[in-house]
């Protein structure tokens, strides 16, 4: 159990204007974890954090301020170019412009969610049964979502991440290349895995930094899809967030889900990519 959370834990909601700061931080704490759990290079500085995992994982990078200046913008840039894997770049302020490296760029909103109950209080194990239609036709049957703590079900979820973002500079599998068992050993960083019948189905990561949390990799497995899995492993996983703001970026798949439960479009927030 790696929660930050505490029973006295109690924040102030966020207003929309300070989502795309508390969303740059929250991301910058997961992809630090994640570098260095995985023993990759971690760059930290004022406007940016990155993290080179190389030819397979690819280089990540965090603008974390609204105004880099010419030195930052001049070594992020030095890094994209000497970049041994994929690139991508998440800058929640909208302001930095990477079109002369070449990347493709889109937008996803910033979401913002209250300190509100979730609509299934979690079990004192973790478990949450939920109901939600199977793969198979017809009829409905039990969707279990479990925070993990077993090494198996790491490589579960992180098999269902890769399969439902369809990344494939991680095929073939290697497990605990994406999820390494020391992530979920960090304070505040917890994955969720969702199974049907044994199966797995969905699963998504949380991060509890400095009083906001924000949900990452989000992903049903492809024989599930449609069937309510996101909502199940988003529910049990915001059920002990009743007093934590939340932020997120959603695709514009995941937007009404997130809008179902209770998250509002705070700001634009703009991607790069080399693919």
């Amino acid at each position: 159990m790696t929660t930050g959370i505490t029973a006295t834990d109690k924040f102030p909601s966020l207003t929309p204007a300070e989502a795309p700061l508390r969303q740059a931080r929250n991301s910058a704490a997961f992809w630090a974890a994640t570098g260095h759990s995985r023993g990759h290079e971690v760059i930290r500085r004022r406007g940016f954090l990155a993290v080179d995992g190389g030819e397979r994982a690819g280089l990540r990078i965090l603008v974390q301020e609204g105004d880099l200046d010419a030195g930052e913008l001049a070594e992020l840039s030095g890094l994209v170019r000497r970049a041994a894997g994929p690139v991508n770049a998440e800058d929640p302020f909208g302001a930095t412009d990477l079109s002369h490296l070449g990347l493709r760029s889109w937008q996803m909103p910033v979401m913002l969610r209250p300190p509100v109950p979730a609509s299934v209080p979690a079990s004192g194990a973790g478990l949450v049964p939920v109901s939600v239609p199977g793969p198979e036709s017809g009829g409905a049957s039990g969707l279990d979502v479990v925070r993990v703590e077993r090494v198996e079900d790491l490589w579960a979820a992180e098999r269902v991440v890769i399969e439902g973002f369809e990344l494939a500079a991680f095929e073939p599998h290697r497990p605990g290349e994406l999820f390494p068992v020391a992530l979920i050993e960090r304070v505040g960083v917890d994955v969720f895995l969702a199974s049907h019948q044994g199966v797995a189905a969905g699963a998504c990561v949380r991060v509890v930094d400095d009083g906001v949390a924000s949900h990452y990799w989000v992903a049903t497995s492809p024989a599930f899809r449609s069937r309510g899995v996101g909502r199940a492993v988003m529910t049990a996983s915001l059920a002990d967030l009743a007093q934590v703001p939340a932020t997120l970026t959603a695709s514009k798949l995941g937007r009404p889900l997130y809008e179902s439960l209770g998250y509002t479009a705070a700001a634009p927030s703009t991607w790069w990519a080399s693919h």
